[in-house]
C-alpha cells in the first residue's frame, strides 16, 4: 500500500503522493480525450471535471473523536479512541476504512494551537498509519448517516519516541463513484501527551474552582418580622437542583483538588432561600408566588460545605463586582469605591458565616484578567493585595522561550498572579458535544506538558477559566483536572501558595497601559450613569436611614441590592441592569414616601393667636424618629409662627400611626399668608415634599367689639319691647272674650223671654249698641294674621270668625 512509504513523524511520502496524482491522470484520460474533440466552451465548462474533489478541506466525510482514554497513556496502557464518522457528501463512501495515524511531535506551545486550529483538515501531515489490525472498516457509508467506530490500540504499537505531545489523528479512507480510488476523505487531529516517567521539576498547578451566578435578588423584603425576601426569578433554583450547573460544580469540584473562588451573594441568596421567599406573582391577581425548593437549597449549601472542607476558599467582594467598569466610569462618580469597600468588607463575614471556613479576601478577580494601571488602583484600594491577571493581556516578560511562573510584583506590594491564558481559556465555547470536550481535554493536557518540558525550573503555574461555566464545561473541566493530576508532570497548589512563590526575575512586570485594554472588553462596561444612579440611590438611603428606629432593615438589603447593581454579570446585559438599578432606587422611593405630611386645606384664624396642627402619617411597619418638623411663614409681618418666621418641633411617630403636631401662631394684621411645613432630618436636610396651604387672618380690634357691643344691646332691647307689647296685646284680648261672653249671655236671656211672651220683639231696642268685632277694635302690631284675607267671598271654616 502507499501508505507502506510514508514514516512516522513526516509528511506523506513522494511515494503515496505520485500514486494519488497518477489515479487522478487516468481516471481524468478519457475526459480528456473528448473534451479535445470538442469546441472550445466557456472557462466553467473547462473547470467542471475537478468537481468531484473533496468539498472543503475538511473532506466528505466528517470525522468525530469522542473519546480518548487514557488522555494521557503510559508505557503498558491501551489507548481506546471512539468516535463517529459521517458521509457529509452526495455520493457513497466505498471500501472506507477507519485508521489511526501518529504524526510529528509538537514541541511548542503555539504549533498545539495550530494543530487545534486545523484538526478537521485533510491536507494537514498525518503522519503513517498504524498497522491495518487497528482499523476499522465499512463497506459503505451512506449519505448523510453516522457510524461509530472504536479502535483500541496498546501504546507499544504506536512506536512513540522521545518525551512529548504527539500530533494523532483518525482518518477515514475510501472511494466514491466518481473518484474510484483510495483517498483521504476525512481526518480528525488531536493531542497525546507522553511522559511515560515522573518529571524531576513538576509543574505547581492551581486550577481556581469558581461558583458565581446572576443577580437574583431583589432589594424588597417582606413587612414580616423574618423580611421575607423577594427574588425576581426563579432561575437559581434551577441552578441548585439535581442537574444544574452550580449542583454540578460542586458535586464535581469536591473530589478535585482546586481552590474555590465564590461570590458571597450567591451563598446569601441561597441561605435566603431556604426559609420562605417570593418572587413577583404573574397570575391574573398579580400576588407574590411563595418560593417551593427550601429542601433543594438546604441540600445544596450542605454538599457545598462538604466540598470546601479542608480546601482554600477565596471570596470576592459581594455581589463580584465589576472592577474594569468601576476604574473607568465609576472613579469620578463620589461614593462609588466606597460600595468597594463594603462588599469587600462583608464578604468575609458572609462566608464564614455559612460554610463556616474563613477565606481570603486578599484576591481581586477583574473580567477576564485584563488589566490597565486603573483597573489595579481600584482593584487595590479596598484591600486586595492579589490581582488576578491572565497572560494574553499582560506584559509577556523579555522574549522568554518558556512560560514564566505565576508571580510578578508590579510595586507598591501588589502582586500580580498571572494565569495561563491558553489552559485558562481552553474550556470556552460549546461542551455540550463529545468531540469538543474530548478535545479539550487534549488540548489542556498538551499544553500542560509542553510547559513543563520548556525548563527544568520548578514553576507555578495558575489557570483562571470563565466565570460562570456551564454543566458541560464544568464536567470537561473535571475530566482534565482529573487526568492532570494523575499525570506524572503536573501536581496541585492552592492559589496562596502559588502567589507566594518566588517571582522569576525575567518574568515581565509591567502593568499593560489604557490602551492595551481589550476594546471587545471596554464596549461592554457599565456606563457613568450606572454609577450615578447608584450614588443616588444611596444618597436617598442616607437620608432615609436616619429616621427609622431600626435602620438594619433597610440599611442590609439596600446595601447588597447596590452591590449586586455593579456586578460582573450584567455584562452584555444593558437593559436588564438598568431596570433592575432603577427597580432599587424606586422601591427605595416607595419606602420613604410612608412617611410623609398630610396635606391641609385654608386655614381660618380669628383673633391675635390660635393654634395650627399639621400631621405626620408613618405607614411604615417601624417606627420613625429623629425628625424635626418645621413650619415657616413666607409673611411673618402679617403672620408669625410662635413669635418668629417659623419654628421647629421634634418628631417620633410608632409604625402605622399619624401624629398631629401643633404650632402657636400670632397675627399681626388682616389678610391671607402662606404657610409651608417640612420635615427635616437632625443634620438638617429636607426629608419628603413639603406641604403648603393658606391661612386667612380676621383680626378683631375694640372698634370692632364696641359695635358688636351695641348691636347685642339694642337687639336686647328691641326684644323686651316686643316681649312687653306681646304682653299688653294678650291682656285686651281676654278682656274682650268676657265682654263677648257677656253680651252672649244676654242674648240668650233675651230669647228665653220672647218665647215666653210673644209681644217681645226680636230685635234689639232702638239705640242699643251692636256688639264690638274684633275687626272693629284698633288694631295692634302683635295681633294675629287672619285666617281668610279681607273681602274673600270663600265660605269660612268651621270655628273661624268671619268679617263681613
Amino acid at each position: 500500500m502507499a501508505e507502506a512509504a510514508d514514516f512516522q513523524g513526516t509528511s506523506p511520502s513522494p511515494a503515496r503522493r505520485w500514486l494519488r496524482r497518477t489515479g487522478a491522470v487516468l481516471a481524468g484520460t478519457p475526459l480528456l480525450a473528448g473534451f479535445l474533440q470538442l469546441p472550445a466552451g466557456s472557462p466553467a465548462e473547462a473547470a467542471t471535471p475537478a468537481a468531484p474533489r473533496a468539498a472543503s478541506d475538511d473532506g466528505s466525510v466528517a470525522v468525530s473523536v469522542d473519546s480518548l482514554t487514557p488522555g494521557a497513556p503510559s508505557e503498558g496502557d491501551t489507548v481506546t479512541v471512539s468516535g463517529t464518522v459521517t458521509n457529509k457528501g452526495k455520493k457513497a463512501v466505498t471500501d472506507a476504512s477507519v485508521g489511526l495515524r501518529v504524526g510529528s511531535l509538537l514541541d511548542t506551545r503555539s504549533s498545539i494551537d495550530t494543530a487545534a486550529k486545523n484538526s478537521g483538515d485533510v491536507d494537514s501531515p498525518a503522519g503513517a498509519e498504524i498497522d491495518d489490525k487497528y482499523t476499522e472498516k465499512f463497506s459503505k457509508l451512506t449519505p448523510g448517516v453516522s457510524q461509530p467506530y472504536t479502535i483500541s490500540v496498546p501504546a507499544d504499537e504506536l512506536d512513540l519516541g522521545q518525551d512529548g505531545v504527539y500530533d494523532l489523528s483518525v482518518t477515514l479512507t475510501g472511494e466514491t463513484s466518481d473518484q474510484p480510488w483510495e483517498q483521504t476523505l476525512g481526518v480528525r487531529h488531536t493531542f497525546l501527551p507522553w511522559q511515560p516517567d515522573e518529571l524531576d521539576a513538576k509543574t505547581k498547578t492551581t486550577f481556581m474552582w469558581p461558583l458565581v451566578s446572576t443577580v437574583h435578588m431583589t432589594a424588597e423584603t417582606g413587612s414580616d418580622e423574618e423580611q421575607t425576601p423577594v427574588f425576581h426569578d426563579d432561575d437559581l433554583a434551577a441552578e441548585i437542583s439535581p442537574g444544574g450547573r452550580l449542583d454540578r460544580m460542586v458535586a464535581l469540584g469536591k473530589d478535585l483538588d482546586v481552590t474555590w473562588v465564590i461570590d458571597p451573594d450567591l451563598l446569601a441568596s441561597v441561605e435566603a432561600m431556604t426559609t420562605r421567599y417570593e418572587i413577583p406573582g404573574e397570575n391574573t391577581d398579580d400576588q407574590d408566588v411563595v418560593g417551593g425548593h427550601q429542601e433543594v437549597a438546604k441540600r445544596w449549601l450542605t454538599e457545598v460545605q462538604k466540598a470546601v472542607a479542608d480546601k482554600e476558599v477565596v471570596a470576592l467582594p459581594f455581589g463580584d463586582p465589576d472592577l474594569a467598569s468601576l476604574a473607568h466610569h465609576g472613579t469620578s462618580v463620589t461614593g462609588s469605591l466606597r460600595h468597594l469597600k463594603e462588599a469587600t468588607d462583608v464578604a468575609a463575614r458572609t462566608v464564614e458565616s455559612i460554610l463556616y471556613v474563613v477565606p481570603s479576601t486578599d484576591y481581586a478577580w477583574p473580567v477576564e484578567g485584563a488589566v490597565d494601571p486603573s483597573i489595579i488602583k481600584v482593584a487595590t484600594s479596598a484591600g486586595a493585595d492579589k490581582v488576578i491577571v491572565r497572560g494574553d493581556t499582560f506584559e509577556g516578560g523579555r522574549d522568554l522561550t518558556y512560560t514564566p511562573t505565576a508571580p510578578r510584583p508590579i510595586g507598591g506590594g501588589t502582586t500580580a498572579v498571572v494565569a495561563d491564558a491558553r489552559l485558562s481559556t481552553v474550556f470556552d465555547g460549546d461542551m455540550t458535544r463529545a468531540s469538543a470536550a474530548t478535545q479539550a481535554v487534549q488540548r489542556f493536557l498538551a499544553q500542560s506538558l509542553t510547559l513543563a518540558l520548556q525548563t527544568d525550573r520548578p514553576r507555578s503555574v495558575v489557570v483562571a477559566p470563565q466565570r460562570t461555566p456551564s454543566a458541560a464545561q464544568a464536567q470537561t473541566m473535571a475530566e482534565a483536572i482529573g487526568a492532570l493530576q494523575d499525570s506524572t508532570w503536573s501536581q496541585p497548589q492552592d492559589l496562596t501558595t502559588a502567589a507566594k512563590s518566588k517571582p522569576d526575575p525575567a518574568a515581565g512586570t509591567d502593568v499593560p497601559p489604557a490602551s492595551a485594554y481589550p476594546k471587545s472588553l471596554r464596549k461592554q462596561e457599565l456606563p457613568r450613569s450606572a454609577f450615578e444612579q447608584i450614588a443616588r440611590t444611596q444618597d436617598k438611603l442616607d437620608r432615609f436611614k436616619v429616621i427609622l428606629s431600626d435602620q438594619s432593615r433597610v440599611v442590609t438589603p439596600f446595601g447588597r441590592a447596590l452591590n449586586r447593581g455593579m456586578a460582573v454579570s450584567w455584562r452584555g446585559r444593558p437593559a436588564e441592569a438598568a431596570i433592575y438599578r432603577s427597580g432599587v432606587e424606586t422601591y427605595l422611593d416607595t419606602l420613604s414616601s410612608q412617611v410623609r405630611l398630610i396635606e391641609k386645606s385654608e386655614t381660618k384664624l380669628s383673633g391675635r393667636s390660635a393654634t395650627i396642627p399639621v400631621t405626620v402619617q408613618n405607614n411604615l411597619v417601624q417606627g420613625v424618629e429623629h425628625l424635626v418638623l418645621r413650619l415657616t411663614s413666607t409673611n411673618p409681618t402679617r403672620l408669625q409662627i410662635d413669635g418668629d418666621a417659623y419654628e421647629e418641633q421634634p418628631v417620633a411617630v410608632s409604625g402605622g400611626h399619624s401624629q398631629s403636631v401643633k404650632f402657636t401662631t400670632n397675627a399681626n394684621a388682616n389678610g391671607r399668608a402662606t404657610v409651608v411645613a417640612q420635615l427635616y432630618t437632625q443634620d438638617g436636610r429636607p426629608y419628603g415634599q413639603p406641604v403648603t396651604f393658606d391661612v386667612k387672618v380676621t383680626e378683631i380690634t375694640a372698634t370692632v367689639m364696641l359695635v358688636i357691643g351695641g348691636g347685642v344691646l339694642l337687639l336686647v332691647l328691641a326684644g323686651f319691647r316686643m316681649y312687653t307689647q306681646r304682653k299688653r296685646a294678650a291682656a285686651r284680648q281676654a278682656e274682650e272674650r268676657e265682654q263677648d261672653d257677656a253680651a252672649d249671655e244676654a242674648d240668650a236671656d233675651a230669647a228665653d223671654k220672647g218665647a215666653k211672651n210673644p209681644a217681645v220683639s226680636e230685635t234689639r231696642p232702638t239705640g242699643e249698641s251692636a256688639p264690638r268685632t274684633r275687626e272693629d277694635a284698633p288694631e295692634q302690631p302683635s295681633d294675629p294674621a287672619p285666617d281668610t284675607a279681607p273681602e274673600s267671598a270663600d265660605p269660612s271654616g268651621t270655628g273661624e270668625r268671619v268679617d263681613r
